[in-house]
């Protein structure tokens, strides 16, 4: 037999064995599995994860379908069914592209699941509810990285992980058309699943009152605006917001701008509203959506199409705002970014001069005035290095290092700054990208999307990071903070009058997760300081032949 078949045999009876091994627990746990929740029976399945099993249930229905009369509406609670349901398959993802050559939606409006998997014990254990992030546009609760089957066991958790409404039909806000919808059809959906985790864990060994919201991205920014809305109190006690990139919450200005963009994109008369959206294919509004995010230009003003949306009530201003005055939830704040979080937009424009002019522009839509000093901090942005850190502090450092000082008056909040990258990410310039922290916190490096750069590097130090970060993560959603060795983020004034001229101040503890793991006290401090006088909060300042438009758009539609 050569090598190849041998190994191939090899290969299939290890299947053999592991599928033997899960079924076995299957059949000696169907009592175990099958469990009752407020609309119905639900039975589950065991699964394998590095030679220990877990117990899972894919595909739970927490909302009815959202599609036709009930698009652009707030969830309704999923109808109940008779008999067991069989939660074997992950359901449908939310519509969304694919980005490939064949303008081809996958997803379904039928979306609101959510998937839970657990230990394999009978333990009651604290919850983890997981707000995957995709840019608000793709992703869902069960891509390969969040399926939770390591984490849940490595540490001693219930992992939930929701979908919710994407792109046009969750985060655009078309009351600018007609008063016939909702404002934040995707936070509503996050807010449903959250009451359905409050009224059923505990039939699956979690524990209501000791729930984690966690998200990274675009879902670290569902976190935080969740914190800042009134209706989420009670609904969960600790939170987790990784590369949050919560500054780009719409202004009503902007979803304006983005309705109408979406109207002209669908070839649909000026006066359309949203009931002729509600009759249109719910594949062409998705297509839309995406051709107006890309061909536009406007990313060049960090004007993203999608976003939660201030309404007035649900999100009752902007979660910075809602921060700096303290009235967001009263819980305990883990929160971070990673050192290179846009290392691609290195990239982006061959020439000193241009990088610097996209600079300025990237800034000045939301603060003409001080958009140039800003830049300034970053030498002017001429150098690729500096551009793409501007980026990155944009989109990602610099709002969290507005919310964690805001919310370290309040309640106990923790920084991180991820450093960590493989010797092939390094050489290529790329560092620790947007995301790479997941392959440690969920300890599965296989299922990056840069796996085969991670297996590049030294396996011993992504293990040691990876235990690390686990144990840190776990002790907080057990306790409410991390290990003793992680002291908190505090900015008190007793603290920066004690400061000596020219010593580094003994507050704004950072942990930075890299081999080795290391604490700094207010790292990159006058870039931070850069930002202090920044205004983060209405686009479209900046923009004023944009705000003049939009106005009289609003002057021709008002009754």
């Amino acid at each position: 037999m050569s090598v190849a078949a041998a190994k191939a045999a090899a290969e299939r009876a290890r299947r053999r064995a592991h599928e033997a091994m899960v079924a076995a627990a299957e059949q000696s746990r169907g009592e175990k599995l099958t469990i009752k929740t407020a609309t119905g029976w639900v039975h589950g399945r065991m699964e394998e994860t590095e030679g220990k099993l877990v117990r899972s249930w894919r595909g739970i229905p927490f909302g009815a379908d959202t599609s036709g009369d009930n698009r652009f509406r707030a969830p309704r609670p999923a109808p109940a069914w008779e008999g067991i349901r069989y939660c074997s398959e992950f359901g449908p993802v939310a519509p969304q592209p694919t980005y490939s050559w064949q303008d081809r939606i996958v997803g379904s409006e039928d979306c609101l699941h959510l998937d839970v998997v657990r230990p394999d014990t009978d333990e009651k254990l604290p919850v983890v509810v997981y707000f995957h992030g995709g840019s608000f546009i793709v992703g869902s609760s069960h891509m390969l990285m969040l399926r939770g089957f390591q984490l849940t066991e490595a540490m001693n958790v219930v992992y939930v992980s929701i979908n919710f409404r994407l792109g046009a039909l969750g985060y655009l806000d078309l009351r600018s058309l007609s008063d016939d919808c909702v404002a934040n059809p995707a936070v509503m959906d996050q807010l449903l699943a959250l009451q359905w985790v409050q009224e059923n864990i505990s039939a699956f060994g979690g524990d209501p009152d000791c729930v984690t919201a966690m998200g990274e991205s675009a879902g670290g920014a569902a976190v935080l605006t969740l914190m800042a809305s009134p209706a989420a109190k009670g609904l969960f006690h600790r939170a987790i917001a990784q590369s949050s990139p919560v500054g780009m919450v719409h202004s009503r200005t902007q979803s304006t701008f983005w309705a109408r963009e979406l109207v002209k994109r669908m070839a649909l008369p000026r006066g359309t509203t949203v009931g002729a959206l509600r009759e249109a294919a719910g594949d062409d509004i998705v297509r839309a959506g995406q051709s107006m995010m890309w061909r536009n230009g406007e990313l060049l003003h960090l004007n993203s199409s999608y976003a939660p949306t201030v309404d007035g009530d649900l999100i009752p201003d902007h979660p910075l705002e809602v921060f700096a005055r303290g009235q967001q939830l009263d819980i305990p704040l883990l929160i971070g970014t990673n050192s290179d979080e846009a290392s691609f937009s290195k990239f982006m424009f061959q020439r000193e001069h241009i990088r610097q002019r996209a600079a300025v522009r990237l800034l000045a839509s939301f603060d003409e005035e001080n958009a140039r000093g800003v830049v300034d901090a970053y030498d002017g942005a001429t150098n690729r290095n500096d551009f793409a850190e501007l980026l990155a502090d944009a989109l990602f450092w610099a709002p969290s290092i507005r919310i964690a000082q805001s919310h370290a008056l309040k309640n106990s909040t923790w920084m991180y700054r991820f450093s960590y990258a493989s010797k092939a990410l390094r050489a290529l310039g790329l560092g620790a990208m947007h995301s790479m922290e997941l392959s440690n916190v969920f300890g599965d490096m296989n299922a990056s999307r840069a796996s085969l750069l991670l297996r590049m590097g030294s396996a011993e130090e992504m293990d040691e990071l990876t235990a690390l970060m686990q144990r840190h993560w776990a002790n907080f959603i057990h306790f409410g903070r991390p290990g003793n060795d992680w002291p908190q983020y505090t900015t008190s004034a007793s603290q920066a009058k004690s400061e000596s001229p020219g010593v580094a101040p003994a507050h704004r503890a950072t942990m930075t997760f890299d081999v080795p793991h290391r604490l700094d006290f207010d790292p990159r401090r006058e870039r931070r300081k850069a930002w202090n006088d920044y205004n983060m909060l209405e686009w479209g300042l900046g923009r004023p032949d944009i705000l003049a438009e939009i106005e009289f758009l609003l002057e021709g539609f008002r009754p």
